[in-house]
């Protein structure tokens, strides 16, 4: 499976940005996607995910409210709507495909995402 994230760029704060998370290959169906970031000097985090029915989906506390994650099959994208975008979601955002929520075995290259107070 290949992933292209994409959508990000340069917002003020309580701005929305939209990424977009696009899939390929042979195995392209039937995966979770999850999203998740890295702000420099920081780990990569966890930030929402969800399963490839779209009947379940998860985001970490800190975007709970904030940020929607959803997908359209038929297009193999997945995305992930942000708003009320604070300082501190500055990161590189990445999507990862696998085969559960909690276990991911392909990731796509970042999107960097810079919120501006």
């Amino acid at each position: 499976v290949q992933l292209q994230a994409s959508g990000g760029g340069l917002v003020q704060a309580g701005g929305s940005l939209r990424l977009s998370c696009a899939t390929s290959g042979r195995t392209s169906s039937g995966y979770a996607v999850g999203w998740f970031r890295q702000a420099p000097g920081k780990e990569r985090e966890f930030v929402a995910s969800i399963s490839w029915s779209s009947v379940s989906t998860n985001y970490a506390d800190s975007v709970k409210g904030r940020f929607t994650i959803s997908r359209n099959n038929a297009k193999k994208t997945v995305f992930l709507q942000m708003n009320s975008l604070k300082p501190e979601d500055t990161a590189v955002y990445y999507c990862a495909a696998g085969p559960s929520m909690v276990q991911y075995s392909y990731w796509g290259q970042g999107t960097q995402v810079t919120v501006s107070s």
